[in-house]
């Protein structure tokens, strides 16, 4: 087991219905994903690390992405190949880093997401990076975990498998988001706590999020409209 499986594949029996949709208000667009959409990209994340780069189980992956919903295939990508999520570029032994463009990184493998808001990719990468989207996009839509991922190993900075589960439901149950909600964010995914608060519990608790990247306040109301919010984890 490990976190990806144990939170995400309940979400399977209604794979159809959505998961993020994610709006950017500094270029204008919303782009929804379904929880099956969302899985075939952290499958391909997961068959990417595994099959290209060989890490094992622990290694050390870090995450330097904003909120978008690209970075939701990195992160349970990540953690579906038994990977360690690190949120500090100045950490040791990186093995693999996920940043976006103009993101310097001394870590051994450089992955620079265009978070471009169709999925396009980069036409360019700087000498020693790849593009993600081209990589990613030639592997599987499924993944399968060829061993189950110990509990006490490293998820995310010092918390292990077993303690992030707990803790992105215990943290679903205390901001009140439930089966079925409709979460809107506009936390920044920079913080292991936001990536808890703002990510990791949604999917715990079997609800859906509507992140705002770049948010413009004075839209936030009408988005609260008609995307029918249930649970407000706002700070704008």
């Amino acid at each position: 087991m490990n976190v990806t499986e144990a939170l995400f594949a309940p979400l399977m029996a209604d794979s159809a219905r959505p998961l993020v949709s994610h709006y950017d208000d500094a270029d204008g667009t919303r782009i929804e994903l379904s929880r099956a959409t969302v899985a075939n990209w952290a499958a391909k994340t997961a068959n990417w690390l595994r099959d290209e780069i060989a890490i094992e189980e622990g290694a050390r992956v870090l995450v330097a992405l904003p909120a978008h919903w690209q970075t939701v295939g990195v992160l349970l990508g990540s953690w579906w190949a038994g990977a360690s999520v690190v949120t500090d570029p100045d950490a040791d032994d990186i093995e693999v880093a996920f940043v976006p463009q103009g993101f310097e990184s001394d870590a051994e493998n450089v992955a620079v997401v265009a978070l471009d808001p169709l999925g396009r990719g980069l036409r360019d990468t700087a000498p020693g990076t790849v593009d993600y989207i081209g990589e990613i996009r030639v592997h599987g839509d499924f993944f399968h975990s060829y061993a189950a991922v110990p509990g006490d190993t490293p998820a995310l900075n010092e918390s292990t498998v077993d303690e992030l589960i707990s803790l992105a439901r215990k943290r679903a149950q205390e901001q009140g988001i439930s089966e079925g909600d409709r979460v809107l964010s506009d936390l920044d995914w920079r913080s292991p706590q936001s990536i808890v608060d703002g990510l990791v519990a949604v999917i715990a608790a079997g609800a859906s999020l509507v992140q705002c990247t770049n948010p413009d306040p004075a839209k936030l109301d009408d988005r609260r409209r008609t995307e029918q919010i249930t649970v407000d984890l706002t700070t704008a």
